[in-house]
């Protein structure tokens, strides 16, 4: 039996082609490449799904074959990667060989390139996910046989409605051992002009170090704005490539960098792209990095590109955590201080909500005074003690916030609970601010959820993280009786969902 054989639940019959691109008709044409035209229509694949796709013809006119084409159904029938192409089938029929592919809609990343309405943020995600793409095809755990690409260049990458990159066009790869540190030598090296790696076009030196160079190419690409290559009436006329590196070398950033994004990327994002780029553009194979070291600097450029100043403010946080916690990326840390930390010595809690903005609370062992109170603990509470008696004489609360977001309205809550909860949950507690002479009544009581209740007393705008407080405060008589448990003083901002 052919080894051929085994891809027969691939085959799609030309009749069904024909009729879903209208005999490839001109309206039905989306593109074309080295491999031939490229034509869209709906389908009904092997699993009864009816789905949109992309029909690749061979036209032998434009240098691709048989070998090419057997070449992509093998390795893409075992590659698969969310940032690879998936492969839908194929027809074999007479003269015709023509590959079918999931449709993608916004097409390839070249057209976009000079397009300003595409962000940094969207070009970083999109080189991120070419990287992952890469970095599996080279094997860094040499589970699997190592691919070379040999053709990764903008046209073919290509991008879903979500924009989600995915690479393509493997008619020209080559397979190797993981365990092959160089990979071929050929005689003749194959490629797209501007993107092929020079030292493999001089020597016919192949090795995953070439694929590195095209990936560079395109990075720079992404960060220009442009095309690599520069053509009139179909000739080539110029490769930008040199002329970006030595800009590159001489941190001339500024003279090469799309227009449209200069006023867009945060400054320590385009260093860590620009260096990693540059670096892929080496002479030397020792000094190009492989897939795995492109992907993790272009993750940190892309966290780069998303860090706003709140974020400082979350670092600066995280140093005074006790327990020390540990983090590696902003999005953890964000993770890991919304569900609370305490710093200052276990009497401050602190937790950051999904908008950013700081929660903070003070434990009333630090900022209660005044009244017949006693250090305790208590089931469920933020910190290791609580403050606890009965409030004869009423008592105060003084301190001062350390971490505030500016700008933002907050809430302040007294922290409560008392030993007849259960059949009263609001308490009226009277209250007034050290510079006012009049006492107001506390006229919301929520349920933390968790036994303990929040006395809304008033709102403010913060100005700024430091925020000196004064509340005094006075119970009506049929409490003198209660035993009450203070947990401490609550900033929330209104922004902040439970």
């Amino acid at each position: 039996m052919s080894p051929m054989n085994e891809f027969d639940h691939l085959k799609i019959r030309l009749k069904d082609i024909k009729e879903a691109t209208e005999n490839f008709g001109i309206d039905r044409k989306i593109g074309g490449g080295g491999f031939g035209p490229v034509y869209k229509g709906k389908l009904t694949l092997s699993s009864g799904r009816r789905a949109v796709v992309a029909f690749k013809r061979l036209d032998p006119r434009f240098g691709q074959g048989n070998t090419e084409f057997w070449k992509e159904i093998m390795l893409l029938s075992d590659c698969k990667h969310e940032n690879l192409i998936s492969l839908l089938g194929f027809c074999i029929e007479g003269e015709e060989r023509i590959l079918v592919y999931e449709y993608l809609s916004r097409g390839s990343l070249d057209r976009y390139l000079s397009n300003p309405r595409m962000t940094w943020n969207q070009r970083l995600k999109i080189c991120v996910g070419v990287a992952r793409a890469l970095t599996y095809l080279h094997d860094p755990r040499k589970t699997q046989r190592r691919v070379l690409h040999r053709d990764i260049k903008s046209a073919n990458i290509l991008l879903d409605a979500e924009w989600t990159p995915k690479v393509s066009d493997f008619g020209l790869s080559k397979l190797a051992p993981a365990n092959q540190p160089r990979t071929y030598v050929i005689s003749n090296g194959v490629g797209t002009p501007g993107y092929c790696d020079p030292v493999y076009i001089e020597t016919g030196f192949l090795c995953k170090e070439s694929d590195v160079y095209s990936f560079g190419v395109v990075l720079f690409e992404v960060m220009c704005g442009k095309l690599c290559c520069e053509y009139r009436n179909g000739q080539l006329i110029n490769i930008l490539v040199p002329r970006w590196k030595i800009c590159c070398d001489k941190n001339k950033l500024d003279n090469i960098i799309c227009p449209g994004l200069k006023e867009q990327i945060n400054r320590d994002s385009l260093v860590t792209f620009s260096a990693i780029a540059n670096r892929c553009l080496s002479r030397s194979f020792e000094v190009r990095p492989t897939m795995a070291e492109i992907l993790k600097n272009l993750e940190v450029a892309l966290e780069q590109q998303n860090f706003n100043p709140e974020n400082s403010a979350l670092v600066d946080i995280s140093k005074l955590a006790i327990p020390r916690i540990s983090y590696t990326s902003h999005q953890e840390l964000h993770s890991r201080l919304s569900k609370g930390i305490l710093i200052d010595g276990g009497q401050t809690w602190v937790s950051v909500n999904k908008n950013g903005r700081i929660r903070e609370m003070i434990s009333a062992v630090k900022c209660v005074s005044g009244g017949w109170f006693v250090s305790d603990t208590a089931d469920d509470s933020r910190f290791s003690n609580v403050q606890s008696g009965m409030l004869y004489y009423g008592f105060k609360i003084n301190g001062r916030t350390q971490f505030l977001t500016s700008n933002v309205t907050y809430t302040v809550y007294l922290v409560f609970k008392c030993d007849n909860m259960n059949k009263e949950t609001h308490v009226p507690f009277k209250w007034k601010l050290n510079s006012e002479t009049n006492y107001s009544t506390s006229c919301l009581t929520l349920d933390r959820g968790d036994g303990w209740l929040m006395s809304r007393l008033y709102q403010f705008t913060s100005h700024r993280k430091d925020y000196d407080f004064g509340i005094e405060f006075m119970l009506p008589t049929q409490y003198s009786r209660t035993m009450f448990y203070l947990e401490g003083i609550e900033f929330k901002p209104m922004e902040y969902v439970d």
